[in-house]
């Protein structure tokens, strides 16, 4: 007699498998119950499979979708000669729009245009009103909302879309007209993340109280690009100065206020993520908070450019004792030599290293005992490999377990390399398992040379070494580099 697990449990089970879609594709095959599971989890973030440049995916994503429309807005399409064909004439097996979490209204919009690229733009408008208009009815409760631009106005009343009464995650922008922002305060007041892009435009007053109704938001994403600011939204903020406990702040100048980041004395984590700002410019904001006390900040990040390094050194002095991951691009070598000084307890570190500085690495490695994980650049004018894997080897802590490489040039490790330095773990007291990460981008690098790759298999085979390389886009995705 079979033994069948509960729904819950193989839920539990198969949500650890939401990367590994071929799989949890083949799910689907087992039984009715492993396929519904299975589905619910697809449909969760149906959005994640489909690019832009698979119409053959949009396809079928909209085909589905339309299976699932309301009769009386099957009815109106078919009047409007607007003819899509279905997965099967009969209704779906699973009620698929109920279980989408995730609503995306540009990628709606995005997905209509892709697949049905030859029709009007009023039938494109009115396939995008009727699937928009069902998710509304029927999907209970919406987790995240993603609303940036204008160029499509939701234009029905929000308290008939019931799911937005538990929104947990709301991404928009100050061009979407102010009605949206009213409709929401009215019904929703529990956002766990707020996310707002300023594009130029005045922020409304709507937004502004939006935010103030707030009961206990945590996470806050700010991006300013051009001439765009978040000045106005500050006063808005002070209600969730006490609950607000990540902070993300994007943009590409320089001269946006900073100082109300002392507001948020709870802090766990702080992302300051500036790209294309002009040569000199140090993001004078930022010294007003050079000497503040953020008792609980674990995280930091400046993945593009760094204000000024005293600045940050002084801030560390303040706050790097408690730090666990800290990751800084822009630096100067006073700054690399603090880490060792004032951040003793990191877990996680990335920070770009001269060619002639791997004493530093040395140092640090020295000091910060609990390190776990570094990410490092490689080539030209930054630390050869050879020397890494030494350094690696000889000075890593105890705890250390993760080395991700970026090749900024060629690679020009060799087996002769390779093949020492796992030797050299595999011989370490603490037998813990190297997780070897290389981002790949333009370079040619370690893994692409066959030898090498044999060495590698053979240490992965002997359980000294996990390898794997990841593109790098996803890698800036995982550091949160941009909004996701």
């Amino acid at each position: 007699m079979t033994c069948q697990l509960p729904f819950d449990c193989l839920n539990d089970i198969f949500k650890c498998l939401e990367e590994d879609k071929h799989t949890l594709y083949s799910c689907l095959l087992v039984n009715h119950l492993w396929c519904e599971v299975s589905v619910r989890i697809i449909w969760g973030n149906i959005w994640n499979i489909r690019t832009p440049r698979n119409n053959i995916v949009s396809s079928s994503i909209l085909s589905t979708l339309v299976a699932c429309l309301p009769n009386e807005s099957k009815e109106l399409l078919c009047k409007n000669e607007i003819f899509i064909l279905t997965p099967t004439p009969k209704l779906p097996l699973f009620n698929y729009t109920a279980f989408c979490k995730i609503l995306p209204i540009s990628s709606i919009d995005e997905l209509v245009v892709n697949s049905l690229q030859n029709k009007k733009p009023s039938k494109k408008r009115l396939v995008k009103e009727e699937i928009i208009k069902m998710f509304a009815n029927q999907v209970y409760p919406l987790k995240k909302l993603f609303y940036y631009n204008n160029y499509y106005p939701l234009n029905f009343s929000f308290p008939y879309f019931p799911g937005l009464r538990d929104l947990s995650e709301l991404y928009c922008s100050t061009i979407l007209p102010s009605n949206f922002y009213y409709q929401l305060s009215q019904i929703c007041c529990n956002l766990h993340t707020l996310s707002i892009i300023f594009d130029g435009y005045a922020t409304p007053n709507e937004l502004k109280e939006l935010i103030s109704l707030q009961n206990n938001l945590k996470v806050l994403i700010l991006s300013a690009y051009d001439n765009a600011s978040w000045k106005d939204i500050i006063p808005a903020l002070k209600n969730n100065s006490n609950t607000i406990t990540k902070l993300r702040l994007y943009g590409n100048k320089s001269n946006l206020p900073f100082s109300f980041v002392g507001l948020f004395y709870n802090l766990q984590e702080f992302i300051f993520s500036f790209m294309n700002v002009v040569n000199g410019n140090y993001f004078e904001g930022f010294k007003s908070l050079q000497y503040v006390n953020f008792s609980n900040l674990q995280t930091l990040k400046f993945p593009y450019h760094c204000p000024r390094p005293e600045y940050v050194m002084e801030f560390l002095e303040t706050n790097g004792k408690n730090l666990k991951k800290f990751y800084v691009r822009g630096s100067n070598k006073a700054l690399r030599l603090s880490i060792a000084d004032f951040c003793p307890n990191l877990r996680s570190l990335f920070i770009v290293f001269n060619n002639n500085e791997i004493d530093i690495l040395k140092v640090i490695f020295n000091n910060c005992e609990y390190l776990e994980s570094i990410k490092v650049w490689c080539g030209k004018h930054y630390l050869s490999e050879k020397k890494v894997f030494e350094t690696v080897a000889n000075y890593s802590p105890n705890n250390f377990y993760e080395l991700k490489i970026d090749n900024i040039s060629h690679s020009d490790i060799s087996p002769e390399d390779l093949e020492p330095f796992f030797i050299s773990w595999k011989n370490r007291i603490t037998k813990r398992i190297l997780s070897l990460i290389i981002i790949k981008e333009y370079c040619k690098n370690l893994d692409d040379d066959e030898e090498n790759m044999e060495i590698i298999k053979k240490y992965e085979n002997l359980g000294i070494i996990r390898f794997r390389t990841i593109g790098y886009e996803k890698e800036k995705d995982e550091e949160n580099y941009f909004i996701i």
